[in-house]
């Protein structure tokens, strides 16, 4: 199996500067903060998180149009922030 497929809702946070790979591609990198109660096997457990996010080309430049405080829904994917990097960042595909 192979799947790697991420939807999560939160409010922009944090949004970095667009910048432009030297190829001319858009990139935007940005923080959301998710916060919901999740029901797992009769139990109710709270979640608050801040995720760290990247976008490229449209997507990027959609983001880059939001402010801060702003609800999302992301679709994406997850992948460590560099070869040296272990931290995990999701790869937003689309913006709702």
């Amino acid at each position: 199996m192979d799947c790697n497929q991420t939807i999560i809702c939160g409010e922009i946070i944090k949004l970095a500067e667009l910048r432009y790979t030297p190829a001319g591609v858009a990139v935007l990198e940005f923080s959301i903060r998710h916060q919901s109660i999740q029901l797992n096997e009769g139990i109710s457990r709270q979640i608050k998180c801040d995720i760290s996010a990247i976008a490229i080309e449209k997507t990027a430049m959609t983001i880059n149009k939001l402010e801060i405080g702003c609800r999302v829904k992301l679709t994406g994917f997850l992948a460590k922030k560099s070869q040296l990097n272990q931290q995990l960042i999701l790869h937003v595909n689309n913006v709702l």
